[in-house]
């Protein structure tokens, strides 16, 4: 707590110590008091005299002048302190699976346009603090658009994602973690803002890298990936004159996930 606390005036707090001195005071006027007391010896008639007075009536007056002095004592220093206050910052990675199963019709109109409409509307929902950034999942995942507050950017970066061959999904975590080593840093000197990766895919890996290696490196980077399974187990496209079954892969998007 004092690491943000201070005072603008601390010199002035030296007159706190007014406070133990008048305590001592206090004291010995009362030791006085009994002194001399004991010089009425007939307290019948002592009593007739002078009213009786109630002691802790007189006690709790001097305390509260007391805490009184001390309070105006510390309020006179001007005392100030740091106020922490969340800040809403942080990089959002949106990896989109281009390969040639995402253009499968189960999800109307397309899979991949399915995926960019949802992504549109994700990214334009995330407040305007949070950087974006947008990779395309393929054989060869790239950075499409690297961390940005432009949203008509992020929106044209995923509205130009085109069909490609393969799936690499382990190797787009790999390019997702890269994309938020490119985010802006903090003022002041703070480090980066933290990141997360939302994937839409339909899965299937074909390519790369393990996924789950990936999933594994990102959880030590502190790196949280959401993943959403694009498809049902009827989906099908038609490559080369031939109709291949490309259900969606949700155990292994589940496992990265998790």
């Amino acid at each position: 707590m004092w690491e943000w606390f201070s005072f603008a005036n601390p010199e002035r707090l030296w007159v706190l110590l007014l406070v133990p001195l008048l305590i001592a005071g206090y004291v010995f006027a009362l030791k006085r008091r009994n002194k001399v007391g004991m010089r009425f010896t007939n307290t019948t008639i002592l009593g007739r005299v002078v009213p009786k007075q109630s002691q802790w009536r007189r006690h709790l007056a001097v305390a509260l002048s007391l805490l009184s002095l001390v309070a105006l004592s510390i309020a006179w220093s001007r005392p100030q302190g740091i106020e922490m206050m969340p800040r809403e910052r942080a990089t959002v990675v949106v990896v989109i699976d281009v390969s040639l199963s995402m253009q499968a019709t189960d999800i109307k109109p397309n899979r991949l346009d399915a995926a960019k409409a949802a992504a549109i509307k994700f990214v334009e929902s995330l407040p305007p603090q949070y950087n974006v950034a947008v990779v395309g999942l393929s054989g060869s995942p790239s950075v499409r658009m690297p961390p940005s507050l432009d949203r008509a950017a992020a929106r044209q970066a995923i509205s130009s994602l085109k069909l490609a061959q393969s799936t690499a999904v382990g190797e787009s975590i790999y390019a997702s973690l890269e994309a938020l080593q490119l985010a802006p840093k903090g003022e002041n000197g703070e480090g980066p803002a933290p990141g997360a990766v939302v994937l839409l895919s339909d899965g299937q890996n074909t390519a790369g890298r393990a996924p789950a290696q990936a999933a594994a490196d990102a959880k030590a980077a502190k790196v949280p990936i959401y993943t959403i399974a694009y498809g049902t187990d009827n989906g099908y496209v038609d490559l080369d004159g031939k109709r291949e079954s490309v259900p969606p892969d949700r155990e292994l998007l589940a496992d990265i996930s998790t």
